[in-house]
């Protein structure tokens, strides 16, 4: 009677476990998140040449980013097509999140700092939630340590400050094409003349377009509406990156000599009809500052 009376016991206890673990199955599985597959790298680098990509540095990660710019290359022979001449913008971006990147840099070009903060509020996504295009935005100031040059007027800081404000929206169309539209507005707070606006705005657009595993080609536009700026030739940069693990390379011609915001969007840039054309180079490297959680 015993053995009987143990056995239905545990017959009970064992099909009371089996109900339990289904219950506890079936209410995982109602709470389960659905599945949500987002876009990534629509472009390789958080920069597409000169502007922003809607890219950001992953999350405790640190990227050091030199861009270098030579002379123009209708210089010709004695300038060795510009070569002999250079500019160059050093810069340390951030991730805080994988939403969120700080930066600052410094350009050589009228002794100019600048930093930054960069948010992307939406992600491109397919599943659960389908979300056709990406957004950021992004916010920067601008300022000068050149030497004040007027003693007549007054060394005021803010007449040595500029901002910029972007919002980028960009579309993955497939792995080897994607096309993002920029907004942007710069603000001056102190101009050359009274006729021209302290606020520019300006639609920045750029392209990437992968040719295999490592090299895509990359341009980027800014078209500056018209009646603001006086004689203004816009900036258009064409050219081609390169991935080597923890590198990438980007190679390109530009008309623009600035290498900021305030610089190639409201400078004076070249022709390229003319040859007023730049070659440069842009070199990314990345370290890892904080390890994310799952690999700690």
């Amino acid at each position: 009677m015993k053995p009987f009376f143990l056995f239905t016991m545990a017959l009970l206890l064992s099909w009371g476990t089996a109900k339990a673990q289904d219950e506890l199955e079936d209410l995982l599985n109602t709470l389960e998140e659905p599945s949500v597959d987002y876009a990534k790298y629509a472009f390789k680098s958080t920069r597409i040449i000169n502007a922003h990509s809607i890219e950001n540095v992953s999350a405790g990660v640190l990227d050091f980013r030199i861009l270098h710019r030579f002379g123009a290359v209708n210089g010709g022979a004695y300038e060795l097509f510009g070569l002999d001449q250079a500019n160059m913008r050093m810069s340390f971006d951030y991730g805080i999140t994988d939403r969120l990147q700080v930066g600052v840099g410094r350009s050589n070009i009228g002794k100019q700092y600048d930093g930054l903060v960069k948010y992307k509020f939406l992600r491109q996504s397919t599943g659960a939630i389908n979300m056709p295009i990406s957004m950021s935005w992004v916010s920067g100031a601008i300022i000068s340590s050149l030497r004040w040059a007027d003693p007549d007027r007054e060394n005021l800081l803010t007449s040595r400050m500029a901002f910029y404000h972007q919002l980028l929206i960009a579309r993955k169309f497939s792995d080897q094409f994607s096309l993002q539209l920029s907004p942007t507005i710069v603000h001056r707070n102190l101009v050359a003349t009274r006729n021209e606006p302290n606020d520019v705005f300006a639609l920045g657009v750029g392209g990437r377009v992968k040719l295999n595993s490592r090299i895509a080609t990359t341009f980027d536009y800014f078209y500056v509406l018209p009646g603001q700026l006086p004689n203004q030739n816009n900036s258009l940069s064409v050219g081609i990156d390169i991935e080597t693990g923890g590198h990438v390379f980007q190679l390109h011609f530009t008309n623009s000599r600035g290498l900021n915001e305030q610089q190639f969007i409201t400078g004076q840039n070249g022709r390229w009809g003319q040859g007023d054309v730049h070659f440069g180079f842009n070199l990314s490297r990345v370290f890892t500052i904080r390890s994310p959680k799952e690999h700690r």
